[in-house]
């Protein structure tokens, strides 16, 4: 596999951390530049250790990962969704300016928006392909695009204002309904 079309593989697979980027960019106001870098690492490292998973296990579970990957991501960021829609009914716009994602969330994001990079070193270690090179290579985009999403979603959330969370809980939302909808298609 050349380099070209690896490179188009971790920019597809990217998509979805970099929109939950900007999403959460939205939200959280402080602490900017720590917080596109707390979203691009884990985003990013998330995302370069799945393949590697997917290729290290596909010949035993492949059946098992195939079968339920777009309903595990659908369910993590339609529950994630729904709370970012549910809290910006609760919160006050003062105390969201504080808000920050918890360790928790944020590794549950990762997961989510990283189960796609599992299938795609199971698809790899069908196609003997080494893993090595596209991880790396994979890991390194998504943790730019993670990044500078975050600070893209910061930059322009003023103009939103009190409908960021719903904006955001809807961009989960319908990333899981994608996911789960080309999964189900093919």
């Amino acid at each position: 596999m050349d380099l070209l079309t690896i490179i188009f593989i971790a920019i597809g697979l990217a998509m979805d951390a970099f929109a939950v980027s900007v999403a959460n960019g939205l939200i959280i106001k402080k602490k900017k530049f720590f917080n596109a870098f707390k979203f691009g690492f884990s985003f990013g490292l998330f995302q370069m250790i799945m393949p590697l998973i997917g290729w290290s296990i596909s010949f035993k579970f492949r059946h098992i990962i195939e079968g339920v990957d777009h309903w595990i991501a659908f369910i993590l960021l339609s529950l994630i969704g729904s709370k970012m829609i549910y809290g910006a009914f609760k919160i006050d716009a003062l105390e969201r300016e504080g808000e920050t994602v918890t360790a928790k969330v944020l590794l549950v994001l990762s997961i989510a928006t990283s189960i796609d990079a599992l299938a795609v070193g199971v698809s790899f270690a069908f196609l003997n392909i080494s893993i090595m090179l596209p991880a790396i290579i994979i890991g390194i985009i998504t943790f730019l695009m993670s990044f500078f999403g975050f600070l893209i979603g910061s930059r322009f959330g003023h103009v939103f204002e009190n409908k960021i969370e719903i904006i955001g809980g809807i961009i989960l939302i319908g990333i899981g309904f994608k996911i789960l909808i080309e999964h189900l298609l093919n």
